[in-house]
């Protein structure tokens, strides 16, 4: 029952990150393709995660990790430039 549920889940995690990806290409605006961006980096945390807990291993975690970390540090710096216009002062 549990595989089931995981691969129902894989399924509709990548439904929501093509459609994150259309909004990436199509947003009107800048603030709106950096949250589409920041939403894509959540799906992909969340499509690596469910993988590990598919195989069963462990090491995809820290990968999911490493990915959180990148992406807030980067919606930080993006959500900076277009206020600013510039990222380090």
């Amino acid at each position: 029952m549990i595989t089931i549920a995981l691969y129902i889940t894989l399924a509709m995690v990548m439904i929501a990150a093509l459609l994150n990806v259309y909004r990436l290409i199509r947003g009107p605006d800048a603030p709106d393709r950096v949250l589409a961006l920041d939403t894509l980096y959540i799906n992909a945390i969340a499509l690596i995660i469910l993988l590990g807990i598919t195989l069963g291993t462990r090491l995809y975690l820290e990968s999911a990790l490493l990915i959180a970390v990148m992406g807030f540090v980067g919606t930080v710096a993006m959500a900076k430039y277009l206020k600013r216009g510039s990222v380090i002062e």
